[in-house]
């Protein structure tokens, strides 16, 4: 895993904090790349192949594999096998359970799929927690302010919002190095209450491009001396060519898309001195 000030040399390497989201949805997989958990993996080590100049971390949600059981979960792992060892892997697993059942979750993650990270609930409280960040060399990433409109429902509840609390408790945890947090671009005006919580933690933000989000607004409120920010896009980069596109103008069209990107977090990075 890289420590935090490995992923920060990642960044300043790259000029850039993206991520990409995999989430090859069947219904949008462009059709030149064929169907079934076939066409799903061809597709994802397509875009690999196509954003990796500009990517420091890739997000498979794990869903889209699961759905075809074996066979997707194999493709998962080739598709991970085939990501560089330097680049962050993270598992979009969402899990939380407790105790024992938690340690199984996170040993299938880290040691079954070889991710670097992985997404978690915190909803269960710290004993969901530890069981994930009891693995050295990895990432446990926590679901603090999603970007969904049913975050409201809870995350905004109480006279400290629970989404706060989740933050300022997670600061406790065994081990709490080791956690990122999911915090969504949608919201970018609460990444100043998210840093008066965590005021040096990585953020997971996902929500730019499709889901309305800009990198300039969440680095204008989330950005550290180290960074501190991974920034996810999915679908405005594994969809921008279409579903008609040939294979070409895919790769071609998701290149550019995470090569802007790419290209708007190197001139914030330059501009606040950390390039």
């Amino acid at each position: 895993m890289q420590t935090a000030q490995g992923l920060f040399e990642a960044i300043r390497e790259k000029g850039s904090f993206l991520c990409v989201g995999l989430d090859p949805d069947p219904e949008k997989i462009p059709e030149a790349f064929g169907t079934g958990v076939a066409g799903m993996e061809a597709f994802c080590r397509a875009m690999v192949e196509a954003t990796l100049p500009y990517a420091v971390a890739y997000k498979p949600n794990l869903a889209f594999f699961e759905q075809y059981g074996a066979e997707g979960w194999a493709a998962l792992e080739r598709v991970v096998e085939g990501i560089p060892s330097d680049v962050l892997v993270i598992a979009d697993a969402k899990r939380g359970d407790i105790g024992n059942t938690a340690t199984r979750y996170a040993r299938a993650m880290f040691e079954g799929l070889g991710a670097d990270a992985v997404t978690v609930a915190p909803y269960m409280g710290r004993d969901s927690v530890e069981p994930f960040t009891a693995f050295r060399d990895r990432w446990t990433v926590l679901l603090a302010l999603t970007s969904n409109p049913g975050a409201a429902d809870f995350e905004f509840h109480g006279e400290r919002p629970l989404y706060r609390e989740v933050l300022r408790q997670a600061q406790t945890f065994v081990n709490a190095d080791r956690l990122m947090f999911v915090v969504g671009a949608t919201r970018p005006e609460m990444l100043q209450e998210v840093r008066e919580e965590a005021p040096d933690a990585f953020l997971l933000v996902p929500g730019v491009g499709a889901q309305g989000g800009t990198v300039a607004a969440v680095a204008e409120h989330g950005l550290t001396d180290q960074c501190g920010l991974l920034v996810n896009s999915s679908r405005g980069i594994l969809y921008a060519a279409g579903w008609n596109a040939s294979r070409e103008a895919c790769l071609a069209a998701s290149a550019c898309a995470a090569r802007e990107l790419a290209e708007d977090m190197k001139q914030i990075l330059s501009t606040r001195g950390l390039l």
